[in-house]
């Protein structure tokens, strides 16, 4: 997934840490988590236009070449069942059955890469009409029992998802995301115009900038005491001004280090790892300021999923 172009499986490396900082959602000086109703309905719309847009994929798309790497587009429709019918069933309470699946057959392993690949691979003699139907499923199950969940729940309850153990509310939000990404992906191979909304891309550039310590730590990067401002505009608009340092929050009166400007979409395409962050600096839809190399560092890890 490193790529401009690459949005699919990207090989066995196994990811055995997790974005805790994200989860934890307590960095950070400004506080942007959306409400729980505002989140839960935002999730909902984007899993019903999902799934008007696979209602509007001709039948012929579906064994075409996705643009995810190695992936045709039911390729897609596939990971999406499987990591819903997961997401489900952790919520209801029960194992993960393919999780198990998967780490009986890798030594006990579980990574994400590996899951994805498998998971899809499990899939490939199935009809695409049954892969819609098992991620339909799957999709309104999920919202369902997240809905059901009491405030305290919501708040606290954490589950064991691919690459770690995550906040329920945090799950909502990365299955939109993902709803989202692959939605545009499946347009995309399809031949259908992009279709980009203010709320999943919204959810998306906040994810990113959340996960933000943890990608830098992954690099082998730290940068404790500095901060970065985002200021982004039109869809997926939004500003915020976080710590790059784990489980910290800049001082209200602190001047960030480094800034980044531009647009909200452009935003969200380098944090999934669609465009590279120098396509849209050279053409201005993004643009650094303060200390640049440190901005430019950002934008080239930023990620707004575990790969």
């Amino acid at each position: 997934l490193d790529g401009p172009r690459s949005r699919g499986p990207a090989g066995g490396r196994r990811q055995r840490t997790r974005p805790a900082d994200a989860a934890g959602g307590e960095e950070g000086a400004n506080r942007l988590t959306l409400d729980r109703t505002r989140l839960l309905g935002i999730a909902r719309a984007e899993r019903e236009r999902l799934g008007r847009t696979i209602q509007y994929t001709s039948p012929d798309a579906w064994d075409a070449p996705s643009v995810c790497q190695g992936w045709r587009n039911r390729d897609i429709v596939a990971h999406l069942a499987a990591q819903d019918t997961a997401a489900a069933q952790l919520l209801a309470g029960d194992p993960a059955a393919e999780f198990d699946a998967f780490r009986e057959a890798n030594d006990g392993e579980l990574w994400v890469n590996g899951f994805n690949e498998w998971a899809v691979k499990v899939r490939e003699d199935v009809p695409t009409r049954q892969l819609i139907t098992d991620w339909g499923k799957a999709a309104q199950v999920f919202l369902v029992l997240s809905s059901g969940l009491s405030d305290d729940e919501w708040a606290s309850k954490k589950v064991e998802w691919v690459a770690g153990e995550i906040g329920v509310r945090y799950l909502v939000q990365s299955r939109t995301i993902e709803w989202w990404f692959h939605q545009e992906d499946i347009r995309e191979g399809a031949g259908l115009e992009g279709n980009p909304q203010h709320d999943p891309v919204y959810l998306t550039n906040d994810m990113a900038i959340r996960m933000l310590p943890w990608a830098l730590g992954q690099a082998g990067l730290s940068f404790p005491g500095r901060s970065i401002q985002v200021d982004l505009e039109g869809v997926g608009e939004g500003i915020w001004h976080w710590g790059l340092e784990p489980r910290t929050s800049p001082p209200e009166d602190k001047k960030p280090d480094a800034f980044i400007n531009g647009r909200g979409t452009a935003f969200a395409l380098v944090a999934g790892r669609r465009v590279a962050a120098e396509v849209y600096l050279d053409d201005g839809d993004l643009v650094v300021g303060g200390d640049e190399a440190l901005a430019t560092i950002v934008l080239e890890l930023l990620r707004a999923f575990v790969e």
